[in-house]
């Protein structure tokens, strides 16, 4: 069965910053945060202080992986450059979005840049209090739907039509996790894409709550979610994923196999569960037909983030730097 794995991170340089402070290369793929929490990042084999293209290239190859998304986080460091050149080495291989702090004095002209010279048709916004900006902008928490730094951007982004737009906001009890504002932009923005990072982060104690959020996203066919990381979410490390297998079943029911994207969330996911195992466990756990299957794995992703606009505006980019 094709697949592309809808969540990954490269890793030319590890550059974290979160709530913890920076993120220092340990070797043997392994890092420390300024806090002392010392990490896995990298699974054995993969990389002793980075990840590749080419180290992941092989990954995707072990396991018929056909195509992968690249997107950015606070956790590794923002590797936009990278990815760029990632995806004009591999064209037919990754795509590709890029990231910005909406709080940099420059940050329009860094979206700009990356959609007008470096041909993203994809932006990662990791604003998660656990991960990303709301950890170190403690003092300023802000709305996607109502800041006004953002909206500047999303009105640019309203340009390009079949731009996506992909979240990653956290779990509940993080000021981070704002649903609703996701629903308000889709609705204000029928011309974007969304895309919700690790299925709005289940909580198998209350799936009621996940089952709110997914209502909430229901009529809005340009919202989807992607299926990465849910493992780690959980507690779950070792198969068959009974809490994700849950998780998973409702979203199906509620936003169908068109609207789900899987993923990986490597490097780190994979120290704690096997590629392997994250790469089949979809088809072990007998929720989807073979077609919904192909969606799911295929399908979607290709849809969401490999769109013909996408793939031809990152084989047209010009860096002007070169």
């Amino acid at each position: 069965m094709k697949k592309i794995d809808g969540h990954v991170h490269l890793v030319q340089e590890i550059a974290g910053l979160n709530g913890k402070g920076r993120l220092n290369a340990l070797g043997n793929g392994e890092a420390i945060w300024d806090d002392g929490t010392k990490i896995k990042l990298i699974p054995d084999g993969w990389g002793e202080t980075n990840l590749t293209a080419e180290s992941f290239l092989k990954v995707m190859d072990a396991h018929g992986i056909e195509k992968a998304v690249l997107l950015q986080g606070s956790l590794n460091g923002y590797q936009n450059y990278y990815t760029y050149q990632t995806v004009q080495r591999y064209p037919d291989r990754f795509i590709g979005a890029f990231a910005v702090d909406p709080f940099a004095e420059n940050a329009l002209s860094i979206v700009r840049c990356h959609v007008e010279d470096l041909g993203f048709r994809a932006i990662k916004l990791e604003i998660s209090q656990g991960g990303g900006l709301h950890g170190y902008h403690q003092t300023t928490p802000f709305r996607l739907d109502t800041d006004t730094r953002m909206g500047q951007i999303f009105h640019y982004l309203a340009n390009y039509p079949g731009f996506t737009v992909t979240v990653d906001y956290g779990s509940a009890e993080q000021i981070s996790h704002q649903p609703e504002a996701i629903a308000i932009l889709a609705a204000r923005y029928p011309q974007l894409d969304f895309v919700v990072c690790h299925l709005s982060f289940p909580d198998d104690q209350h799936l009621n709550f996940l089952e709110n959020t997914l209502q909430l996203f229901a009529p809005h066919s340009n919202i989807v979610a992607d299926l990465s990381a849910i493992q780690d979410i959980l507690g779950e490390t070792a198969l068959p994923f009974e809490k994700s297998r849950r998780a998973v079943a409702l979203a199906k029911e509620i936003l169908g196999s068109k609207r789900l994207i899987w993923g990986t969330d490597s490097p780190w996911s994979a120290t704690f569960n096997s590629y392997e195992h994250l790469a089949g466990w979809l088809e072990e756990s007998g929720l989807f037909t073979e077609d919904e299957l192909a969606d799911v794995y295929y399908g979607t992703a290709d849809r969401i983030y490999f769109k013909e606009s996408a793939v031809a505006a990152a084989q047209q980019a010009d860096d002007p730097q070169n």
